[in-house]
């Protein structure tokens, strides 16, 4: 067996037992839990709903194995059982040149993949989602999604494969570098057009009317010197029951963005600071953050797959005859999540660690005690586990788990949680 196969099955299996792992310890952690809301929130979530969230989350974990055990079978056919050198072959045999080639078999891999995936996303919307009254969508605006996300892959995605695939043909060893350059480009095009023409092909995005909220908002926004292209709620109970808000885009295009039915569920100073902590990530530069670690990532991976590229190893370990630089892209998007699942953690202890600073500055810019209650509504409402494995949590949160959440929050504002 050579050596790049045998370390790619171990990480594989390995990466999927220790995700099955912390499933199982989650369901357990929570089912053990279900019976007894914790003390800091028995005053306000009965233990009803603590036991909806329960198994809700429960069912969703469980239902995560299935996916767990698709990526690892997807994997292993993809690569060592013959699946990209089967498409690339029958595409090769078209005789349309290597660019054209290219972009075919990354775009066959995608599509097949996406296929064989959504049942489980029809049933994660359908079956769980519905079961437990989240779920609003219907199948005639299921199927419009996924053709507009299926549009949007064609006018961006194509494009783009092209002129990777281009550089990488055309601009000797060092291409990486100046793929990285493109996709830095292409990300920040995208982040500055997402909302305005992007966002408004699957959601409508009206003006907050409620004009006491909106001078409540504004004088908050002046406060804390954001200024943004409005103030807009969205209609996200036309999909799910679900409530969140956020801020987004950069440069003239930032938008403030509400779900309805946020709006409709929370009092106007817990509103107020629940956009206190969404703009306390701009003003404390977690959004600045985050691009330039993701652009660190993208270029030391980008480096990574340039060395790998020029290897025949590389190609025949994983199964693949013909080394080429549509199917070293291909290869190294299989190859790296098994390998990078442990660095989970430290990602997440990050994006929680902003979580933390953003409630901190909510709290000195409004209400902390409103945000305090905001969150517990949030988690009631979204069916929120109150009792995560610590473990699960800390490999897969990218928020704090609510006790530890609410108990720093009472800390900042002088609070006993569950007398706010």
């Amino acid at each position: 067996m050579h050596a790049l196969t045998f370390v790619f099955v171990i990480a594989l299996c390995t990466s999927a037992m220790l995700r099955g792992w912390l499933a199982g310890r989650q369901m357990h952690h929570i089912y053990r839990c279900r019976d007894a809301v914790p003390a800091a929130f028995a005053a306000d979530i009965e233990l009803v709903a603590h036991q909806k969230a329960a198994d809700y989350t429960i069912a969703k974990t469980r239902f995560s194995l299935i996916g767990i055990a698709l990526e690892l079978a997807l994997a292993l056919l993809w690569t060592l059982g013959g699946g990209l050198a089967l498409l690339d072959s029958g595409w090769r045999q078209a005789g349309l040149g290597p660019l054209n080639t290219g972009v075919l078999v990354i775009a066959g891999y995608v599509l097949i993949t996406a296929l064989i995936e959504l049942p489980l996303g029809a049933y994660s919307t359908f079956g769980i989602e519905a079961r437990f009254g989240f779920n609003r969508t219907n199948l005639r605006t299921y199927g419009l999604d996924i053709l507009k996300l299926m549009l949007l892959a064609v006018i961006l995605g194509v494009p783009l494969l092209y002129a990777v695939l281009w550089l990488m043909q055309r601009t000797g060893g060092w291409w990486w570098l100046a793929v990285w350059a493109l996709w830095l480009a292409f990300s920040l095009v995208i982040t500055w057009a997402y909302p305005v023409l992007i966002a408004p092909l699957f959601n409508k995005f009206s003006p907050l009317a409620d004009m006491h909220l909106r001078q409540r908002i504004e004088s908050l926004l002046a406060r804390c010197g954001f200024t943004s292209r409005g103030v807009f709620v969205m209609d996200g109970s036309t999909r799910s029951a679900h409530g969140n808000a956020y801020f987004t885009g950069f440069g003239r295009n930032k938008r403030i963005v509400f779900f309805d039915t946020l709006i409709d569920k929370l009092a106007p100073e817990e509103i107020e600071a629940v956009l206190a902590h969404e703009l306390g990530h701009f003003r404390l530069k977690h959004v600045v953050q985050r691009l330039a670690m993701s652009a660190i990532l993208s270029l030391v991976g980008l480096a990574v797959l340039g060395w790998l590229a020029t290897s025949a190893w590389f190609y025949h370990g994983l199964g693949v005859p013909q080394p080429s630089p549509y199917m070293a892209l291909l290869l190294f998007t299989l190859l790296a999540p098994p390998f990078l699942f442990l660095l989970e953690p430290i990602g997440s202890a990050w994006s929680r660690r902003h979580e933390f600073q953003a409630d901190a500055y909510a709290a000195r810019q409004a209400d902390g005690a409103a945000l305090m209650r905001a969150l517990v509504k949030l988690y009631r409402d979204n069916a929120t586990t109150l009792t995560p494995d610590p473990l699960h949590s800390a490999f897969y949160d990218s928020h704090p788990p609510a006790a530890a959440r609410i108990a720093r929050l009472a800390q900042l504002v002088h609070v006993v949680p569950g007398c706010v």
